[in-house]
């Protein structure tokens, strides 16, 4: 049976098109309105709200939380003090990905911890004797990310805590006289904050929100939406632009933190006597340079584009709806170079971009690679070049 989610009795409302689709067991919007751009520029010019209550959340807790956090965690916790939180990783013993999280510093001893796949296992069998309790509050829990250019606005007529928290703080404050924890942190590349707040405290919370965003035409976002600002903010997705190492079969399915470029993650590594999980594996890596892939951003030639498709006598699509499957990226010969994830058309940009996976020596801003587009049911090859990821990043995101 699907589940929902505390905002449900809310948001089943305001869905226009009834497409619902299944996440971690819930139901999720994949669209609200029929034009998903209609939601996407919420997040870009006003404000969105999605509900993210499907992600798993862990509160981890007691006097070893900290070295037992730094000795699983691939990204340093110990740099992370009380009040902040931290986009981090985890990795097998041979340096590959498991998955990606968003870690909540509340205190000395006491962490949150989100993830889009169940780790509570994985988590409590590495324990050993250290004075540590995890425990699954993923229902306990509703999360809404709040996004956009005037989120700041909206939350701060609700609590004077989001008119001056930092870039990636938490803090915990109260929205309708309800008890929440704020974190200015989201998966859009905009300004933007999470909410958590207790599940019977949801609607309560919801309806402040709503009533504080109306003048500035807040209206909630799916799933699409999402993706859409999600790839131009070059933010990677499980399952689409790498999968978790424990369910590959080959290492071929596997990719390492260097090669998803979360190299920015060990830069002091050397500096440094932690031990962790895959630490020997990614040391090895960095010293005999033997990553396979670096990730970087591709923004097609939009001339050579238009040009494929009118050759064939077709109307250049520009559809926005991001494409989350493989293309494969070669070079002027056709000989086989590597392979894109995710796909779309920028109505922002203006252009066609994707993130793909290029060997490292190919891998430089400028660098050349020719797309495969199935046109016609036949293979086209549309010229892209290389540029740094993020594809947009906006000032207003830290400030």
């Amino acid at each position: 049976m699907v589940k929902t989610t505390p905002f449900y009795p809310r948001l089943a409302p305001l869905s226009e098109t009834m497409l619902w689709k299944h996440w971690a067991g819930y139901a999720a919007a994949q669209n609200y309105q029929f034009s998903t751009l209609f939601e996407y520029f919420a997040i870009r010019s006003g404000v969105a709200v999605f509900d993210t209550s499907p992600l798993f959340k862990y509160r981890i807790q007691g006097p070893d939380a900290e070295s037992f956090l730094a000795g699983v965690l691939a990204r340093d916790i110990r740099s992370c003090p009380p009040g902040q939180a931290q986009y981090t990783i985890w990795c097998d013993s041979d340096g590959y990905m498991l998955e990606d999280g968003v870690v909540l510093r509340l205190s000395d001893d006491e962490f949150l911890l989100t993830a889009a796949e169940p780790n509570l296992l994985y988590f409590s069998n590495l324990i050993g004797r250290r004075r540590v309790e995890i425990s699954d509050i993923s229902k306990e829990y509703g999360i809404l990310a709040v996004q956009g250019p005037h989120s700041r606005t909206v939350l701060a007529q609700l609590t004077k805590a989001a008119a001056d928290l930092p870039y990636f703080h938490v803090t915990q404050t109260k929205i309708a006289k309800k008890p929440v924890i704020l974190s200015r942190t989201g998966y859009t590349g905009d300004l933007g904050y999470e909410i958590w707040i207790k599940a019977d405290d949801a609607l309560a919370v919801w309806d402040a929100l709503m009533e504080a965003g109306a003048g500035y035409n807040i209206r909630p976002m799916g799933l699409w939406a999402l993706k859409m600002a999600r790839i131009e903010a070059g933010l990677l997705l499980l399952d689409v632009d790498f999968a978790s190492a424990k369910h590959a079969w080959v290492d071929g399915q596997r990719e390492t933190p260097l090669e998803l470029g979360f190299d920015w993650m060990f830069r002091k590594l050397g500096g440094e006597a932690r031990p962790f999980i895959g630490r020997t594996a990614i040391e090895n890596e960095i010293k005999n340079k033997t990553s396979r892939w670096k990730t970087v951003g591709l923004m097609l030639d939009w001339q050579h584009y238009d040009q494929t498709y009118e050759n064939l006598g077709l109307i250049p699509p520009k559809d926005t709806t991001p494409i989350e499957e493989a293309h494969s990226l070669y070079d002027a010969e056709r000989n086989y170079l590597g392979y894109a994830t995710s796909l779309m058309y920028s109505s922002l940009l203006k252009r066609h971009i994707a993130i793909g996976k290029l060997p490292p020596h190919l891998s430089k801003p400028g660098s050349e690679a020719y797309i495969e587009l199935m046109i016609v049911h036949r293979p086209q090859y549309v010229r892209a070049n290389v540029v740094r990821l993020p594809f947009y990043d906006p000032a207003h995101k830290k400030q």
